[in-house]
């Protein structure tokens, strides 16, 4: 009997929901499509996100090879987070899921009696 782990880069779908699985996964790729950013532009655009949280979230991302980090030395020093190739592949489906989301927000709007959303 395979369990989740062995699951992981055998099946598409679990193994997009295991990189994904951060709550800020989809906004940070969202940033990083545009450019190029360092850790402190990253969070004035997620301002709800601590230091800490991003820090684990970009480091996951890293270990699964959709962001890349270049640590430039110099003092003080610097260091810039960017898609790398894998992460470039994923950004036509970040437009999919855009395109649904705001079909669903519609759909949402349309039937809020009707939806119960827990948070």
């Amino acid at each position: 009997m395979e369990t989740t782990q062995d699951l992981f880069g055998k099946c598409p779908y679990f193994t997009i929901q295991k990189i994904l699985s951060g709550k800020w996964a989809f906004m940070i790729l969202y940033h990083l499509q545009e450019k190029t950013l360092r850790f402190n532009q990253l969070q004035k655009l997620l301002p709800e996100v601590t230091q800490a949280t991003l820090t684990k979230q970009l480091r996951a991302l890293e270990d699964y090879g959709i962001v890349k980090r270049t640590i430039y030395p110099q003092i003080p020093p610097k260091v810039e987070y960017e898609l790398s190739d894998m992460g470039k592949e994923f950004s036509d489906s970040l437009e999919s899921l855009r395109i649904w989301g705001e079909k669903y927000i519609d759909f949402h709007n349309k039937n809020q009696e009707n939806i119960k959303i827990e948070m």
